[in-house]
């Protein structure tokens, strides 16, 4: 574990070397600084604004002036990219074989950004959800997820801010393990959920980069359901992501660090990732947990595109069970999602 996380942070370390060195001086960050231009026409002129990144780069500039940045009134900017992919195989009298089915799965992730002088309030929502049926398996779940990130920060510097951070994460409905016969209850909304607050700073060498480092940060874990403390006797032994049996939640206290980028590679192709490693200092501080969410979203016309989602997950707190029942030991996980179908971004 210890190599993972060791990976993983001399990547982004590398990835914000390279964030410094651009700067705001690179082609992209021109084109950002040239639509900031058209923004402030547009504006004095009485005329909507075009949409741009939304990241607060209309208050980046080469040379940065705080005099001109306090001048700056409050803004609101919106946006985001919802998808919807479906599949469905029917089948009759079929020689070869095989067997109909159906299947779903939809993305909305939303961003709605405050700038008002030196403060700066950003939030993002990402909901996911999908299904496959077929008359074998009937209904089965197949992507489920609740996210919801607030960042207020008030600027010190051109590059850094003082930083509040909150999260809340968990998913619709109930989910089970069909690696097991019969299948095995897994989770459901607030089961678990988790609730996180943290102080720190953030530095945001350019309009697609930022790096939000915190020594204090609080992460609760829910447990809503007594169903999941249970054995395969009935007793209450279990410690479900960490929670102590019979108990609604668990508490943790730590550094976290979160690295983000947010930027469009190409005219029809965005990238937008999100690395979370936190590490408890009550318990195991060592272990650290890793959070990574990466989604490539490729739009072909207005209504049709491609996303690619990425989830890679480590908690130390979190024990599999093994197929007697029984608690193991904690397994990095993953998850990927690909899907063509209609794509709107807005």
């Amino acid at each position: 574990m210890k190599k993972i996380a060791l990976t993983l942070t001399m990547f982004a370390t590398a990835l914000a070397a390279g964030a410094q060195e651009v700067g705001g001086q690179d082609a992209g960050g021109q084109e950002y600084y040239q639509q900031d231009a058209a923004a402030q026409d547009a504006a004095a002129q009485g005329a909507a604004a075009p949409r741009g990144p939304l990241d607060g780069s209309q208050f980046d500039t080469p040379a940065f002036n705080f005099d001109q940045f306090d001048n700056q009134g409050p803004r609101w900017q919106r946006g985001g990219v919802g998808g919807v992919t479906l599949s469905q195989v029917s089948l009759s009298n079929w020689a070869a074989g095989g067997e109909g089915s159906l299947a779903l799965d939809a993305l909305l992730n939303y961003d709605v950004l405050y700038t008002n002088r030196r403060h700066r309030w950003q939030n993002r929502l990402e909901l996911a959800y999908g299904m496959n049926h077929s008359k074998s398996h009937k209904t089965r779940k197949t992507n489920d997820k609740i996210f919801l990130s607030s960042m207020y920060g008030y600027r010190l510097t051109r590059t850094w801010y003082a930083s509040l951070l909150g999260t809340f994460s968990t998913q619709f409905a109930q989910g089970y393990d069909y690696n097991v016969n019969p299948k095995r209850y897994m989770s459901r909304f607030m089961a678990p959920g988790y609730l996180g607050f943290g102080a720190g700073f953030t530095w945001r060498p350019n309009t697609w980069f930022s790096a939000y480092i915190s020594p204090a940060t609080w992460r609760g874990t829910f447990m809503n359901d007594d169903r999941l403390f249970l054995d395969a006797q009935n007793a209450m032994t279990l410690h479900p992501y960490g929670v102590e049996p019979g108990k609604r939640m668990r508490h943790e206290f730590g550094a976290n660090v979160r690295l983000e980028v947010n930027r469009d590679l190409l005219q029809d192709l965005h990238l937008y990732s999100r690395l979370d490693l936190f590490s408890n200092y009550l318990y195991k501080p060592q272990n650290v947990d890793v959070r990574w969410y990466a989604l490539l979203a490729y739009r072909i016309n207005d209504w049709l595109g491609v996303n690619f989602t990425f989830n890679l997950l480590y908690d130390d707190d979190i024990k599999f069970r093994r197929p007697d029942g029984t608690e193991g030991g904690s397994k990095i996980q993953i998850k990927e999602v690909l899907g063509i179908g209609l794509q709107t971004k807005f």
